[in-house]
Formats: structure tokens, sequence, C-alpha cells
């Protein structure tokens, strides 16, 4: 608000404003170029409506002065207060008789366009009489500033004036006024305090402003201010450039922070306000968003907060307050430093980020003038971008380094594993004992530890850490396994994945019965050790006893052979099962012929041997779960058909061969080859993908019977999941599966293919439907959910053996009458259990006969 030209008028010639008696003024004041802008007026006219003693000259003051209007003075600043108070009431404006005024002053030459007051110059000229103050008049008004005052009419220079030349306001002798002129209501919520400005407390005021330094230490951005009795005081003189000069408010690139208010600071008049470094949009920006403004006081704190403000819109780099002392009052101009315009951003210590990613994130900021604040929103989806992708420690760290070029590099701590620690704990999670011994675990450390995918220098991944504490789970030998992470003790960007293990007893001794179609009821005595030498090694034995069975079986596994990368694993076992074939068997009840042993007993088939399997994924890398899986076995038996007394019986009681060799023994030697392809999405329960079986077995000619066979077989089963049914959350699909077989070569009874029952055609008894060289097997189910423990499903099964029943010795299933096809249909239950579903079928035949089926698991 500089009012430049009429306050130098005033210094330079103060005689011009003097009211004295009969004092003749002929000087011609300017009016300052930029007054209308800078300066409204209308307190003032406010001021002389209310109350216009206050401006009465002394009699006898006569004025000529014919001023010259501006065309465009009018149009601009219309007065319209003013004028109404010259017309009403003339007498307020009459100037002291006998005073005579030759002054013809001089528009400015864009005063016209900026201040029109065209209303208040006319009636000066036309009317010079109405401006006469009445001699001797005593004014004890206390005039008011208007309330929008501070918002309206800084007044910077006119009190700049007021304190350097005190002479050149002075009024007509005899004139006393006493008026304490009160700051508006919103000038102090302004500048935080109620103010009464003096000329002693505003110069009081510029020197403490003079006197005190204050500096911006970029490190830390806290202002650091001394006292002014630590500054040396400057000379008085009217213009102290020096100390002025030396004030700088600076801030680095990093954050500022609000400066700490103590005591009241000193105020200073603002005359001018400056932004330097910048133009056009970034320009505006800055002068949206500082409160300093020309024409008002200002603090230390109050240009901080501007310097922070400024920071705060992003753009700049570097910003600077620097206030100069002017004869007007405080110029503060803010030198800012851009920041370049955004060209490329590089991650540093990135492993899994993309640089697509990063490009893609920061693709719309590209080219433009970097703005940090914008850019923060970038960062902050690099970090939700790691939080997306399962990486939980990775972010961003640091500040981003912006180069002159544009180039901004940004450090991230992706959360790098320096270690893998397996802690052995109690239930409580302690790792001591009552003792204070450590707690040391059976389990050899690497057995855990192969289990685990993530390994020292990955980043740790929280969806791969869960599979590991799964497949760590999944041994079978732990009661709890969870996973911690601490950082590492050299470097805390990196983290120490910590797997804490509570061990259970592997040892187990099982008592047990239950019943099955093909069994009857039956009573099993088991014992399991899961982790022999810690080595997750594992024996088993078996004996079972039922009305159709009699088996013991001894077994040893081991689930991983080595460090082999396929995850080799194999089964060595023995065994010996006495069992009532139900190749053997009929159904009396459905008019099929019993066909028994010359003595009348169910001739019963005993199994002795052994044999040893591999099991290889075809995928070299144990983390994933494999589709294809391969198997190769050896396994000896030697078959004897006996009846219930033990006795040898090669044939049956119609002469039927119930064996190859005569003797009523064969040996049997095969090498087993099998592969899986497994892309189910559930093992226990799926609903949806695909599982299929091919297996193919050769003997090998050797004993008295020479048995030369090839047996083929395949099993595939799909899945399509559906929502046909609301009764609650819970897997649904519809489930098919086929299967078929066929034996080449010599084809002992014993050795066909069974049809009918839990497993094959529902509402058929075990192995009555047929006994066949070939078959073919499909089933249809549908699978819903009734409560959150139990399912349902809905069933058709079909089989045929393609009337292959008298290709096989004896022809078991011809001479007992079996159909060789038929078809079942039912509905079922599926109890879970951690066996497994435990199935109850009730299904009907295709002869109208129904049936009840009981099982461990899903069929297929």
């Amino acid at each position: 608000m500089p009012t430049s030209e009429i306050v130098e008028n005033q210094r330079e010639n103060p005689q011009n404003f003097e009211l004295a008696k009969g004092v003749g003024t002929k000087s011609e004041p300017t009016i300052n170029k930029q007054f209308d802008s800078e300066i409204p007026t209308s307190e003032i006219v406010e001021n002389q409506r209310e109350n216009p003693q206050n401006f009465e000259l002394a009699k006898g003051v006569e004025t000529k002065s014919e001023p010259i209007i501006n065309k465009q003075f009018d149009s601009e600043i219309p007065t319209s207060e003013i004028v109404e108070n010259q017309r009403k009431n003339p007498e307020n404006f009459q100037l002291a008789k006998g005073v005579e005024t030759k002054s013809e002053p001089t528009i400015n030459k864009q005063f016209d366009s900026e201040i029109p007051t065209s209303e208040i110059v006319e009636n000066q000229r036309k009317n010079p009489e109405n401006f006469q103050l009445a001699k001797g008049v005593e004014t004890k008004s206390e005039p008011t500033i208007n309330k929008q005052f501070d918002s309206e009419i800084p007044t910077s220079e006119i009190v700049e004036n007021q304190r350097k030349n005190p002479e050149n306001f002075q009024l007509a002798k005899g004139v006393e006024t006493k008026s304490e002129p009160t700051i508006n209501k919103q000038f102090d919520s302004e500048i935080s305090q109620k103010i009464n400005l003096s000329d002693s407390e505003i110069t009081q005021n510029q020197q403490k402003l003079t006197s005190t330094s204050l500096t911006l230490d970029p490190s830390d951005n806290l202002a650091q201010i001394s006292s002014p009795e630590e500054v040396p005081e400057k000379p008085d003189s009217d213009t102290p450039p020096s100390a002025i000069e030396s004030e700088e408010f600076t801030l680095s690139q990093s954050q500022p922070t609000e400066p700490s208010t103590g005591e009241a600071e000193p105020l200073v008049l603002v005359a001018e306000v400056v932004v330097s470094g910048v133009d056009g949009e970034l320009e505006d920006q800055v002068y949206q968003v500082i409160t300093t403004q020309a024409g008002r006081t200002t603090t230390r704190s109050q240009l901080q907060r501007d310097i922070n403000a400024i920071f705060a819109t992003g753009f700049f780099r570097n910003v600077k307050a620097l206030p100069e002392d002017t004869p007007l009052g405080v110029r503060v101009t803010f030198e800012v430093e851009p920041n370049p315009v955004l060209t490329s951003v590089t991650i540093e210590g990135s492993q899994v980020l993309p640089e697509s990613e990063v490009d893609r994130i920061f693709s719309e900021q590209y080219g433009e003038t970097l703005n940090l604040k914008i850019f923060e929103g970038g960062v902050e989806q690099v970090n939700q971008w790691y939080q997306d992708n399962g990486y939980v420690l990775g972010q961003v760290i640091g500040a981003p380094q912006v180069s002159d070029d544009g180039s901004v590099i940004l450090e991230v701590a992706e959360g790098e594993i320096q270690d893998i620690q397996v802690r052995f704990v109690n239930a409580d999670g302690q790792t001591t004992d009552e003792e204070g011994n450590l707690i040391e675990g059976r389990t050899r450390e690497y057995i855990i530890t192969r289990e685990i995918q993530l390994q020292p220098g990955d980043i740790f991944q929280r969806e791969t850490a869960e599979k590991d504490i799964r497949r760590v789970f999944g041994l079978g030998i732990f009661e709890d396994v969870t996973l911690g992470l601490e950082p590492a003790p050299d470097d805390p960007n990196k983290a120490n994945v910590i797997v804490n293990i509570v061990e259970k007893s592997t040892g187990s001794l099982a008592f047990g019965g239950g019943v099955s179609s093909a069994s009857g009821l039956f009573g099993t005595v088991s014992y399991q050790q899961q982790n022999i030498g810690g080595n997750n090694q594992k024996l088993g034995g078996e004996f079972q006893v039922g009305e159709r069975l009699l088996l013991a079986d001894i077994s040893f596994t081991d689930p991983w052979v080595g460090g082999d990368e396929h995850r080799l694993s194999y089964t060595v076992n023995a065994f010996r099962r006495r069992a009532i074939s139900v190749i053997f068997d009929s159904d009396d009840e459905n008019g099929q012929r019993d066909v028994d042993l010359p003595n009348g007993d169910n001739p019963r088939v005993i199994r002795t041997g052994g044999g040893v399997s591999f099991t290889r994924p075809f995928i070299p890398n144990p983390f994933v779960e494999p589709e294809w899986t391969a198997s190769l076995g050896l396994k000896y038996e030697r078959v004897e058909i006996q009846d219930s007394d033990g006795d040898t019986e090669p044939r049956d009681e119609l002469g039927n061969k119930l064996t190859v060799d005569d003797s009523g023994e064969d040996d049997l030697l095969t090498i087993q080859f099998g592969i899986v392809n497994d892309r189910r999405n559930n093992r226990r329960q799926p609903t949806s993908g695909s599982l299929l079986r091919f297996g193919t077995e050769q003997s090998i000619p050797i004993g008295s019977s020479e048995i030369a066979l090839n047996r083929l077989r395949a099993n595939y089963s799909f899945y399509i999941p559906v929502d046909l049914t609301s009764f609650v959350d819970g897997p649904e699909a519809l489930a098919f599966n086929v299967q078929a077989g066929h034996i080449m070569g010599d084809l002992p009874p014993y050795e066909a293919f069974p049809l009918g029952g839990t497993n094959t055609v529902r509402g058929y008894d075990e192995g009555s439907l047929g006994a066949g060289r070939t078959f073919l097997l499909g089933t249809v189910e549908y699978r819903f959910p009734v409560f959150r423990f139990l399912g349902g499903a809905l069933f058709i099964d079909a089989a045929t053996v393609f009337d292959s029943q008298s290709s096989v010795i004896g022809n078991p299933g011809g001479v007992r009458n079996k159909p060789g096809d038929g078809i079942g249909y039912g509905a079922g239950i599926r109890v879970q259990s951690p066996l497994g579903p435990i199935r109850i079928d009730y299904a009907i035949n295709d002869e109208g006969d129904n049936r009840f089926h009981f099982g461990i698991g899903e069929r297929f």
C-alpha cells in the first residue's frame, strides 16, 4: 500500500499541510500511482460522516484550487458515502475565513484509473466553501476505525509518515483533539492481540525487528531467535537497511516446523509483499497461501507460518522470507525455488517391486513440476503395492532424493530375511523349562527348515509364510507352529524369521473298530511312530480282525529322501492279509448262486508279501504343489486259497479253478508304474478342477504258476462349482467320475475287476454286480452343504463288464449269476470328522433292491 508520493510531498513540503491562520498553500500534491488499489478510504469517510467537527479547519482559510479530474477516476473507486456527506452537510467542510489557497493539485497519471474520487474533487471545485472549518473549534471526539479497516485500508505508509513527520499533520492553532483511535475488531484476531499503535510504539517495534537476528537451521528447520540485547544496536537513521537486509527466513527442503511462540513478538507494518523466483501459476500458489499482506502488521511467527504454508503446497524445494526496511514500511520478499520438472523415479533397494509398476504409479506426474504433496500420494501407492502383494514389511524409507534434472530416487526397505531360526517352545510359548533350561526339540532343525520356502536373502512375503507354516504343521509331528519376526541385530532394515515349534508325542498305540460294507464288523490295533530319530520318518504297524478279514501290516516311510529337490519319497512294507474275497461271494437274496468250497466254506484269499514303492513329483520345486506325480514300485505276493481251517483249496465245489496253479498257490511278482495329474482346488472337498490317475502293472513270471499279465487302469474326475441351494455357505459342486480297466494275459480269478458296492455301484452288495477282465464305471454326484459340519449328496452310478466275465479263469462271476452291468442311485450325508467325511449313503439299484453304504472320505 505504498503512498510514497503523498508521503514524500509531506516530508519535503510540510508547510503545505499547515492550517494556521492566514496561511496560503500553493503546493501541488501528487497522488500515488497505486493509491486506489492499496489504500481504500471507506473507513476515513465513515469517520468524516459520523464526526464532522473533527475535521473543521480554522476560519478564514480560502481555497481556490481546481483539481483536474481523471477520466477513469470515477468508474473505479466510487466514494458515494463521502459525496453524500458533502451534499447533506456542506458546513462540515468549510475552511477558515481569509485563508487563500492557490494550489492546483495535479492528479497522478495512474491515480484516476486506480482511485476515482470524482465526486469529491468535483464538489471541492464547485463548492470550496463547504470545506471551511470554524475558527477555534475544539474537538474531543474519539474517532473509531471502521470494522473492516484492517482488511480494506492498510495504513502502513500513513503511519510511517506520521512517525517521521508529525509536523505535517498539525491542526490549526487552538484546535484540540483527544481522539484515541481503536483498531478494528477483525484486526485484533488476525495479529493475535489487541493493538494500539502510537508513533513511539511503531518506532520501537521497528527498532526491535531491526536489532533481532533470526536464522533457520536447515537441519531442524527451527528458528533460533536471539534477543535484542544480544545484538549490537544499530545507529539511528531514517532508513537502517543493513539491519533489515540481514534478516532472513530460510528453510531447507525438509519438513518445516512451527516456531515456538513465547512472549508477545514485535509488530511491524508491511509496505509491500513480493514473490520472486517463479511466475504464473506457481506465483499464484504462493499468494494464495500466505497471510502476510501489505498494509497489515506482521511478526516473525507469521512469516514462519507463511514459509510453512508455501512448503505445504509441495511445489518448492527452498523458501526464504526476506524483510527489507523502506521509508514506507517493511517490504517482505518471499524468495522461492521451485522443484524441478519430474522426469523419472528410481527405486533403490528393491528386489520385488517391478519398474513397470513404478512407472505406472508416477506416469501422470512425469513432465510436471514436482509437487512433493502429490508425489507423496505416489509413495503411498508404492507402500500399498507392497501390502497388497503380501510384502508386509516393505515400505519407502527416508525422504525422496530430488536431483536438479528432475530425477527422484526413492529408497525402500522391503523386509529382507537375514536368518531363519527354529525355537522349540512349550505350550505356553516359553523357550525354557521350569528349571530354566533351554527347551530342546527331538526333531532335527533341517527337517523343519527344508519345509520353509522363505530363505535368507529373500523378501518376507505373507502368503509364502502362511504356506510354510501349513507345510511344517502338515508333517503331523507338531502340536502347534507359529511364525514370528525379529529385527536383525546388525541391520534394522532386515528381519530374522523365528519358527516357534510345540512338539507333540509322535508315538501312539490305538485301538479301534468299525463296520464296513466289505469287511463287516472289525477291530483294529495299530501303532504309529511318526518321527523316528527326529527325521520325520514313519514306522507303523496294524493288526485287524473282522468278520471277513484278518490283517497284519508293517510299513516304513521316508516322506523326503535326503535333499532331493523333487521331494522323492519311498515306502517299504510287509503284510499278510486273509479275507473273504468279494469275487467269490454272491448275493443270495437276488437269486445269485452261492458257490462255495467243497466243504461248504467260503473261499478265503491269503496274500503274504511285501514291496517297495517310490513317488516323485515331476516339478523340481518342493514348495509348489505338483500337478504331475509319478510312482514306481515292485511287489511280491504269495497268494493262497484256503478254507476256514487254513487248508488249501485250489477249486470250488463246481470244480472251477481258484488259482492259476493247480496247487492252489500262486507267486505274483509285479512292477507297478503310475502317474497322477491333480488340478483340484481342494484335496479334501474339491469344487473345481480335475484329477487323473493312470496306472499299469506288469507281472514277471516266476514260480510254478509263471503268471504273465498286464493290468491297465484309468480314473478321471472333474468338478464344476454350482450354487443351487442356500442352506449354508459351503462347498457345492457337481462331481463326475469315469473309471475303466483291462487286463491282458493270464488272469487269476482273484485279480479280476469286481463291481458293485460302496466304491463302485451303490445299491448292489459288494462284488455282486460282476467280476470281469474289462470294466467301465461312471458316477455323477451333486454335493451340497446342509450345516457347517454336515453335507448332503445326490448320486447315480452305472457300470458294466462288457460280457468279459467268462474270460476270467474259473469264471467266478458267471457261475454265480452276477448280472455284469447295473445302475444304482440315491442320496447320502457327509459328516465332517478329523479323518475326513464319513459317508452314509442310501441307494436303490435297477433291480429294486436298496441298501445303506458306509465309508470314510469321498469316493473321488
